[in-house]
């Protein structure tokens, strides 16, 4: 991937806040919308999820997810041409304290002011998704298959 394709990665990848996030639900898939905040380096991919939610009682049984990262629909005539990236990774849940979840949670803060009421609801926590490996499709006949070092050398472009 060229230093241009890289930069179109990277400029995705921190320009969005939501992502489809896939799970495995009784062994079929599962598709749910969450919010997330990007490692600097891609080395890692933030959550903030309920125990409630189905998808984290999914995690909690089988932590391999994934996650679509895709460019807002802007109505042009061929959707297939929006960039896209699927991070593919494990999920791990992170400490409720220290000062990893203050760091996170001022992070987390300052991306998503109106969520600062799920640090009073004991059901929330961070989870921290690691990836394995991802897929860019930059438009149509543009698509990269990136290992986990490659994802990670896209966020210095």
């Amino acid at each position: 991937m060229d230093a241009e394709t890289s930069a179109a990665l990277a400029r995705l990848i921190r320009s969005q806040r939501i992502a489809a996030f896939g799970t495995l639900r009784g062994g079929a898939p599962l598709v749910s919308l969450v919010s997330f905040l990007a490692a600097p380096d891609f080395s890692a991919f933030t959550l903030r999820v309920s125990r409630l939610a189905w998808h984290t009682q999914d995690i909690e049984k089988e932590p391999q997810v994934s996650l679509l990262i895709a460019e807002a629909d802007d109505r042009r005539a061929d959707p297939q041409t929006l960039a896209r990236a699927t991070v593919r990774g494990t999920a791990v849940r992170l400490a409720a304290a220290g000062a990893e979840h203050e760091r996170l949670k001022s992070a987390w803060l300052e991306r998503f002011p109106e969520a600062a009421v799920t640090f009073e609801l004991a059901d929330f926590s961070f989870w921290r998704v690691v990836p394995h490996e991802a897929r860019f499709v930059a438009g149509l006949g543009q698509t990269y298959n990136l290992s986990a070092a490659a994802l990670r050398a896209a966020a210095a472009a």
